[in-house]
């Protein structure tokens, strides 16, 4: 737009724009982030807003869950390792070692 105005007026020279100097840059740079840091925050505080509290029966029943899967878990590992290092040692021992 500028240089078009030049050719009108007779001068053929270009003007050249000048760009933002480094302060303005930085201040906008810095109200760019703080205006995300904001908009987290109230991301945030709307999340938190959902988050609910378990009753004490739930805390107690899901407790009892994970406490019986792991000893299932454990049963089954301690059965599965049982059989294979009883294979292991059979061949092995047929091996030779």
């Amino acid at each position: 737009m500028a240089t078009k105005v030049a050719f009108v007026n007779g001068d053929d020279r270009p003007i050249k724009r000048q760009g933002k100097n480094p302060v303005s840059k930085f201040i906008d740079n810095v109200v760019a982030q703080w205006k995300e840091f904001v908009q987290f925050l109230s991301d945030v505080r709307a999340e938190m807003r959902k988050v609910v509290t378990p009753s004490w029966k739930e805390v107690k029943s899901t407790t009892t869950v994970v406490i019986i899967a792991v000893f299932i878990f454990g049963l089954f590992f301690f059965v599965v390792d049982s059989i294979f290092s009883s294979v292991m040692d059979r061949l092995f021992h047929k091996l030779g070692g």
